[in-house]
């Protein structure tokens, strides 16, 4: 039975690292005639809370004051609300369950009238056994349009800094399994020698046992 429990153990921590939530900055520069996506993740403090979560995105175009609404998602639906963005804007987060962190959006054959500042609102909703929770978060991007791509310094380093972070949580989880593994080949090398033992001591009784009998007879 103790083998089972900590196998248990080690697969729910390889589930924990990879189901593990990291907020990444999203790029700002759009090139034009191409697909871009704007990336928005909220990550929630615990993640074994369930929660519900109804996203919405804004954008006030360069030059303007206000901020119109483009898309709103909840799971399994999704509305564009702009005429600009039909048939461009697609939700590109997640999308296996009402509970999300990834609210990232993609804009197909982007052009110059794309450009602005977009705004991501989170409105989540933790449940609890005896109440429910609501909070909201919102997060900004300014983004330019520009007719040839230019990577900067700042998204390079996010992205050596995102493989990087999978590169170290691997590494936790093998050397998490190699530890698991360890233990239970321990834990059943000990059960073999304490069944090996009790065989011994009760050959050895039998045999003491016989001699004891020879005697008489």
């Amino acid at each position: 039975m103790d083998y089972w429990v900590m196998m248990l153990i080690c697969l729910s921590a390889a589930y924990t690292c990879w189901t593990g939530c990291v907020e990444v900055d999203p790029e700002t520069e759009a090139v034009a005639g191409k697909e871009f996506k704007i990336r928005c993740i909220s990550c929630k403090k615990r993640g074994e809370t369930v929660a519900r979560t109804v996203t919405e995105w804004y954008f006030k175009q360069e030059g303007l004051e206000k901020f119109d609404l483009i898309l709103v998602y909840q799971h399994p639906h999704q509305v564009v609300e702009d005429d600009r963005f039909i048939g461009r804007l697609k939700w590109n987060g997640s999308s296996h369950s009402d509970d999300l962190q990834d609210m990232s959006v993609v804009i197909t054959n982007v052009t110059f009238d794309h450009a602005g500042t977009y705004m991501c609102s989170v409105n989540r909703t933790l449940m609890f056994e005896s109440h429910e929770y609501n909070t909201n978060v919102t997060k900004f991007m300014d983004i330019t349009v520009v007719s040839k791509g230019n990577r900067d310094i700042a998204s390079i380093v996010s992205e050596i800094m995102m493989y990087v972070l999978i590169v170290v949580l691997t590494i936790w989880l093998v050397a998490e399994m190699i530890y698991c593994y360890r233990k239970i080949a321990a834990a059943g090398e000990e059960q073999v020698l304490e069944n090996a033992s009790d065989y011994l001591a009760i050959t050895t009784e039998s045999k003491d046992n016989c001699l004891g009998v020879q005697p008489q007879e």
